[in-house]
């Protein structure tokens, strides 16, 4: 049978050696733990702690500021130092709750429950909401917006993007080995909420293991199916995900539940069953720690708002001074400046690099080689675009698609070149968003 797959793509070496074989471990964090007020697409939340409250592990500390948010819970128990301005990982001074950690981690109290029996629809939805669930495998959109299309009887397909083709990341490989069971039913919970809906497993052909291991757990499920999709990247890219599975196009205008789709990472599924099932709200994430210039590379589970160099240190710190540090894997990651910045619920992973390749690179001329179109999963002209990224033709930008851009780093990847074409075209997007915006 066809290996499940899209058009264009690369395949770059993956570095997952580095750090599939290392079980999850658990990092305690310091004495100070930082939570940004904005850690998802939408408006930031709101605080509803004050500078000396005392706090406990789950418990609420900001409410979401709108439809499109999410509440933020602490991590550990301990009090509020501050709510201030801190630096992210992106750079950026974001409005944060500073907790200083009691070290006792006492907790809210969890309630677990023993089935679904008598869950409603609306129940596990604002269940959902309450956790401060969001897509935790890098975009950041809150997860109960997701869950609440218009019609939810015109879903056929919940997937569960289990690819994890970002090279050197390997969280989600890990939490499928370690936690199936969760994952499962974190797939069979969603599947309450669209009752004309099927489950697929999506699955990159280069984790057999788990691949078979799903489908053990799922044999006796007639509603959900496993589905291995050619390695290849960016396969665990939204839209490219949807195609190889269902033949099902959209483009920068839609949403996946435009074509009757649903699609969330790992992790998400895995935190919407321990919210539903469990009672817990997301308060820790796994995080991969790997690259050349690490230690001991291995897979953490971290609780948000702990710093990356806590992090860090858990793996054994660096064996040799690197020159870049990424937030994120190496595609669509993004270069970091320092580590005393805080995990977030986006935070997947901490790439540290002997060598900086990119800043090494000289860029020459285009030499029209069509090899960025052929790679390009948005069937657009990269090198085009770039150019009138360059030269700000926002006119041409747009009447070329550029919006239909996914931002995957395929082009500038395979450039002869070397040029920043990924780059140039993002800026632009960027204003053209910001636009429409106002």
């Amino acid at each position: 049978m066809a290996k499940l797959t899209f058009v264009g793509g690369i395949h770059p070496y993956d570095g997952k050696d580095l750090s599939k074989d290392k079980a999850i471990g658990d990092v305690l964090p310091g004495k100070e733990l930082v939570y940004p007020l904005s850690q998802h697409i939408g408006a930031p939340a709101k605080a509803v702690v004050a500078k000396g409250d005392r706090v406990l592990a789950g418990q609420k500390i900001a409410e979401a500021g709108g439809f499109v948010s999410a509440p933020v819970h602490a991590s550990v128990s301990g009090t509020v130092k501050a709510i201030e301005p801190r630096r992210v990982a992106t750079g950026d001074m974001v409005m944060s709750i500073v907790v200083e950690n009691d070290g006792l981690y006492e907790d809210v109290g969890f309630r677990a429950r023993a089935s679904l029996d008598g869950v409603k629809r609306e129940e596990i939805v604002e269940i959902v909401k309450e956790a401060g669930i969001v897509g935790m495998g890098g975009a950041g959109f809150p997860t109960h917006v997701k869950l609440s299309p218009k019609e939810p009887e015109k879903i056929d397909y919940v997937i569960a993007n289990c690819a994890e083709c970002e090279p050197y990341l390997t969280s989600d490989y890990r939490r499928m080995l370690e936690e199936p069971e969760k994952l499962v039913g974190g797939l069979k919970i969603i599947l309450k909420l669209f009752p004309n809906a099927h489950g697929i497993l999506a699955v990159e052909d280069n984790k057999p293991d788990c691949i078979a291991l799903l489908r053990r757990l799922t044999a006796d499920e007639k509603k959900i199916s496993v589905r291995a999709l050619k390695t290849k990247y960016p396969q665990g890219g939204e839209r490219q995900l949807i195609f190889a599975v269902t033949g099902r196009r959209i483009n920068s205008t839609m949403l996946p539940a435009d074509v009757g789709c649903v699609v969330n990472n790992v992790d998400t599924m895995v935190a919407v069953y321990r919210a539903v099932m469990e009672g817990r709200p997301l308060m820790e994430r796994i995080v991969t720690v790997t690259g050349d210039a690490v230690q001991n590379p291995a897979n953490f589970r971290v609780r948000i708002g702990s710093s990356y160099q806590e992090i860090l240190e858990a793996a054994g710190g660096f064996k040799g001074k690197p020159e870049k540090i990424v937030c994120g894997g190496p595609m669509m990651g993004f270069a970091m400046f320092g580590l005393e910045v805080p995990s977030t619920k986006t935070s997947t992973a901490l790439l540290a690099l002997t060598k900086d390749e990119v800043s090494a690179m000289e860029p020459g001329p285009c030499i029209n080689c069509g090899r960025c179109v052929e790679v390009c999963p948005g069937r657009v002209v990269p090198s085009r675009l770039a150019d009138y990224a360059e030269h700000f033709d926002e006119e041409a930008f747009l009447a070329n698609y550029g919006m239909e851009c996914c931002e995957c780093g395929c082009c500038s990847y395979i450039c002869p070149a070397k040029r920043p074409l990924t780059q140039q075209i993002k800026s632009m997007r960027k204003i053209q968003l910001a636009k429409r915006k106002k």
